[in-house]
């Protein structure tokens, strides 16, 4: 098994443990359109590395720092997109400076661009 099958199941272990309050307490707290609607305007930017894409799946692969507003720490892990066509802003290998909330389950990432 390559390197780089390693870290794309160890990824997909991980994601399910950080997306299982998504739809918990922040809704519960405010209000299902509230929750979803603060959750957007609080995600912050991060920084962080395209290692692969899926066009097919909306899926991307990014080594990442911590993410503050997900209480996520540093790794490499499989991403879900909003919109597909964020996609072909950026390709794999490049430095980037990106949005991503939890939505449906999931951690989505939202806006994407390359670093300068």
């Amino acid at each position: 098994m390559t390197l780089f099958h390693r870290l794309f199941l160890v990824a997909i272990a991980i994601v399910p443990a950080y997306s299982v309050g998504a739809s918990g307490d922040d809704n519960k707290e405010h209000g299902s359109a509230q929750g979803t609607e603060q959750a957007t305007s609080a995600a912050e930017v991060a920084e962080g590395e395209v290692r692969k894409i899926d066009k097919d799946n909306k899926k991307i692969i990014i080594k990442h720092g911590v993410i503050k507003s997900l209480d996520m720490p540093p790794m490499t892990m499989v991403f879900r997109v909003k919109d597909a066509t964020i996609l072909d802003k950026v390709q794999a290998g490049d430095k980037v400076l990106f949005k991503a909330e939890k939505s449906e389950g999931a951690i989505v990432v939202t806006e994407i661009q390359r670093a300068k």
